[in-house]
């Protein structure tokens, strides 16, 4: 992992990690960790993520170089294939990836998704229309979501 810094978002702490030529996570956190500058990746990555969460971007242009294993990339890849505002379930996900039995894996490796918002993992949802876990929790996910325009089953939540 590369150079680690954190910016108080609408939505409280996010960690940052760069390599100097991509994004390699974001992530929620209880707190900062560090003090470190945001670097000119980090403060572009701010720049969009805030221009996201007012509503004014719909799509990153950020480059990405997630760690994972080949699975969790192609997991990954089709995450960022859901259009703003738009969801689908981890059993769609899985018929894409050419097996309707990997929906357990394909939650799996959504889960371990470490680029939050920008690889768009909390628009997968239960196939029910439940909202089904996130890493950065459940209130944030809906949040996102209804950031997005989603209507939401409030019952289901």
């Amino acid at each position: 992992m590369g150079n680690s810094s954190y910016w108080e978002s609408p939505m409280g702490w996010v960690k940052i990690t760069d390599n100097g030529e991509a994004i390699q996570e974001i992530a929620f956190a209880e707190s900062r960790i560090n003090n470190n500058p945001l670097t000119s990746l980090a403060l572009q990555t701010v720049d969009e993520l805030s221009a996201y969460l007012s509503g004014e971007l719909k799509e990153f242009s950020l480059k990405l170089e997630p760690e994972g294993t080949a699975f969790q990339k192609k997991v990954w890849n089709e995450l960022m294939r859901i259009p703003f505002g738009e969801t689908t379930s981890y059993g769609a996900l899985a018929s894409l990836l050419g097996d309707p039995n990997l929906s357990r894996a394909v939650g799996m490796a959504n889960g371990k998704n470490p680029i939050a918002i920008v690889i768009p993992c909390h628009r997968v949802i239960g196939s029910d229309g439940s909202l089904t876990g996130y890493a950065g929790g459940l209130d944030r996910k809906k949040a996102l979501l209804q950031l997005e325009g989603m209507a939401l089953q409030m019952d289901l939540f």
